[in-house]
């Protein structure tokens, strides 16, 4: 086991230009990264199985951890590396939570050298034309943003804050 700092993880969080800024403070996770053919392996413990630990999969496992550990989502409720149909192609998105067997957040991870763009954003919207969620995540382990969004004026609004899974 490894030990990190999350960096989702945090006594309070900032907004500043539609960008929500963890403030770091400790709060260690231990991973279960093993060497396997020559390459980092993690622990996926959403998806119970071992994965290749790439950057975009290094956030994706801390994210989740903290939305487990930070906003009380239960771990049941996360499902990693949805299949979507989209325009007649199966695609893969990131993350998926849901409540009462319904979808309700999508998030997009990217590694922490891909900026977050408007094209990044655009993706996950894509995906979202299949689920039609009221919370959609972007995160590159760096900057985070999170829209609350209304399909009657198809607007979506950023948010403060990540909300804690008894808002959803």
């Amino acid at each position: 086991m490894l030990a990190y700092v999350n960096p989702f993880c945090a006594k309070k969080m900032m907004f500043y230009k539609n960008r929500i800024t963890f403030v770091k403070v400790v709060f260690i996770l231990e991973l279960r990264v093993e060497n396997k053919n020559g390459k980092k392996h993690i622990f996926d413990a959403f998806r119970q199985k071992w994965v290749v630990l790439t950057p975009e999969e290094g956030v994706r496992q801390q994210f989740c951890q903290f939305l487990v550990d930070v906003k009380s989502y239960p771990q049941v409720c996360i499902a990693n590396e949805c299949t979507l149909p989209i325009n007649g192609q199966l695609q893969r998105c990131d993350t998926v939570v849901y409540s009462k067997s319904h979808p309700v957040m999508l998030v997009e991870y990217k590694a922490p050298t891909v900026k977050i763009t408007q094209d990044v954003i655009n993706q996950a919207l894509r995906y979202n034309t299949q689920l039609h969620v009221p919370y959609l995540v972007v995160t590159n382990g760096i900057d985070t943003y999170c829209f609350v969004i209304n399909y009657q004026t198809l607007k979506a609004t950023p948010l403060t804050d990540i909300p804690e899974y008894r808002l959803l």
